[in-house]
């Protein structure tokens, strides 16, 4: 099992998919990073090569932020959001959708189960 940016990565799946398993890398940037260190897109990682492994690491490591230091940073931003007090900050401190959804109805990942409220009847 191949270990790339912290994570252990499927070894019975193709390259591209593979890497998708990694946070930040999705399939834009697996396809590009294939290319890049000139994999064919049909292998498989189980048939990698250990300096293949190496190079793949060592490209992303250099062009790309990924895992730990992109939730940080994510974090990060969410936290300066929240500290200025702007709309979107406000939304992520009441833990209410941020990008103008309804709340009306729906909603229910970001607002948790249903509350019930007492004496409340139609």
């Amino acid at each position: 099992m191949a270990r790339i940016a912290g994570v252990n990565i499927p070894t019975n799946k193709r390259v591209v998919i593979a890497l998708q398993y990694i946070h930040g890398i999705g399939p834009a940037k697996a396809k590009e990073l294939c290319e890049k260190v000139k994999i064919p897109s049909e292998r498989r990682v189980a048939e990698l090569t250990d300096a293949e492994v190496l190079q793949i690491r060592e490209a992303i490591d250099r062009d790309y932020m990924v895992e730990g230091d992109l939730r940080r940073e994510v974090a990060i931003n969410i936290k300066r959001l929240m500290d200025l007090g702007c709309y979107r900050g406000l939304r992520h401190r009441r833990q209410l959708p941020v990008r103008g959804q309804r709340t009306h109805t729906n909603a229910r990942t970001r607002k948790g189960k249903a509350k019930p409220i007492a004496g409340k009847k139609k």
